[in-house]
């Protein structure tokens, strides 16, 4: 199967499963079973729940998917000072 046959979606991890696969539910409330992708198991990505995902489906088979890249959320900024270790 060509790429460009390929259906793009975002998503939220629900729940991760064993076997390095993840239960995704779409933006638009389709949830799916996903597996990580060959550059996201080659450079070690974690996915924990609630992370925001690209994922792609084929056509032929839409319950399950290929976790394509994870976004970051944005994060506040305030709580930069406190990580810090204390001056002995």
């Amino acid at each position: 199967m060509a790429k460009e046959e390929l259906i793009e979606m975002q998503g939220r991890v629900e729940e991760v499963l064993p076997d390095s696969r993840f239960r995704v539910t779409l933006d638009n409330g389709h949830s799916l079973v996903c597996y990580a992708g060959g550059k996201m198991k080659k450079h070690r990505i974690r996915v924990l729940a609630g992370d925001k995902v690209s994922l792609e489906m084929s056509p032929y088979d839409l319950n399950k998917g290929r976790l394509t890249f994870r976004h970051l959320e944005q994060r506040s900024g305030g709580g930069s000072s406190a990580m810090r270790r204390p001056a002995r």
